[in-house]
């Protein structure tokens, strides 16, 4: 048996936060935003010569928030307590408001955290939450509205061809041309792999529903954010009413356990998913987990693949995670140890401590945050 490891002090000593942006490779937009840069908020969190890495897709305020606030209530705490820290961090920010870069700063600290904690007892993160299975299946993700049809369907059917099942694409924008859109994506991925849609709540009920139809005559199996994920009631209806085998799916700006909670309460969702870069770092994913625990309904991790594979493997209730083109490609950019996807599926390094990942110190340098 490995010897236990041995150390002087599990006292945080320093937090440290830099953050870095990336242009995309192409213009990029779905139904209700558009965007040509990615901005990755990293923090650091050591303990007697070991580095923890949390990171969040934020922007310069969220790392400011990190520096001024978040830094000073963490350090001097005890690493292998982790709750404690998180609940004083929730408890700081009381007056600025949960939601949104509140909680994307508590979720990158708190994910420096527990990968400091897992390389401090040498153990991969998953080893340290407790896995519940050796690898998490993968959907390709990108397929944006700014594409052209080709783009489209060159990027689909190279995540099918990579052995991917499952891929999601962006719809909205133009929904005169959507119906059209799906039906050639369906064509350049084959009758097998899963074909998801995400409309980032572009649709109005009415929309929704009747895309819901005309998206089931090309086998589309999950539907996401068919409406506002704020309209409680218009997701009820979609899952009510859509099309028999589609999934109706939204969560990925829930910031806190309360926002899952009333989703789940309304059943809105067939699927719920959670970002622990938003919802307060793996702690927070964990309680989304729980949750859907309770609710008996499938969890799907929201992009950064990096930190979600760990979480996943953890988490009793999840079902898949977001293969992101934007942040899979950033990632493999900025840090050593980045897994990639085999059979379609991802798999934890158990070789390698904490959530795997080596800051590229020299890369992140050349990439100033702006």
């Amino acid at each position: 048996m490995k010897p236990a490891p041995k150390f002087a002090s599990t006292i945080v000593e320093r937090i440290s936060v830099s953050a870095a942006t990336f242009p995309t490779e192409f213009p990029e937009s779905d139904g209700t935003l558009a965007w040509d840069k990615t901005t990755i908020v990293i923090v650091e969190a050591s303990c007697g010569g070991v580095s923890g890495i949390g990171y969040t897709y934020a922007d310069l305020s969220t790392a400011t928030l990190v520096e001024t606030m978040l830094k000073g209530i963490v350090e001097n705490r005890d690493a292998m307590d982790i709750p404690g820290a998180w609940n004083a961090m929730v408890h700081s920010i009381r007056n600025l408001g949960r939601p949104g870069i509140c909680s994307m700063a508590i979720s990158a600290v708190d994910i420096a955290l527990w990968d400091l904690k897992a390389k401090l007892l040498n153990l991969p993160l998953v080893k340290l939450l407790g896995s519940v299975r050796s690898d998490i299946p993968v959907y390709g993700s990108g397929g944006f509205t700014s594409y052209s049809r080709d783009q489209l369907e060159k990027q689909l059917a190279q995540w099918v061809e990579s052995g991917i099942g499952m891929v999601k694409m962006k719809v909205g924008r133009e929904p005169q041309s959507d119906a059209e859109r799906v039906r050639h994506a369906r064509a350049a991925i084959g009758k097998h792999a899963g074909l998801f849609v995400d409309a980032n709540g572009a649709y109005s009920r009415e929309q929704a529903l009747s895309f819901a139809r005309r998206f089931k005559e090309s086998e589309v199996s999950w539907f996401e954010e068919p409406v506002s994920s704020d309209d409680l009631e218009g997701l009820r209806l979609m899952r009510d009413r859509a099309a028999e085998g589609i999934a109706i799916a939204a969560g990925e700006y829930g910031y806190d356990s309360w926002y899952f909670r009333r989703m789940l309460e309304a059943g809105a969702v067939d699927v719920l998913q959670a970002d622990a870069t938003r919802c307060g770092g793996i702690t927070g994913f964990l309680q989304a987990n729980a949750l859907c625990g309770a609710w008996h309904l499938p969890l799907s991790a929201h992009t950064a693949p990096g930190v979600h594979m760990h979480a996943c493997c953890a988490s009793s209730q999840a079902v898949h995670l977001e293969y992101f083109h934007d942040h899979v490609r950033i990632e493999k950019l900025i840090f050593d140890g980045v897994a990639g996807p085999e059979d379609g599926k991802l798999s934890p390094d158990l070789t390698r401590h904490g959530i795997g990942l080596e800051l590229r110190r020299d890369e992140l340098a050349r990439h100033p945050a702006r």
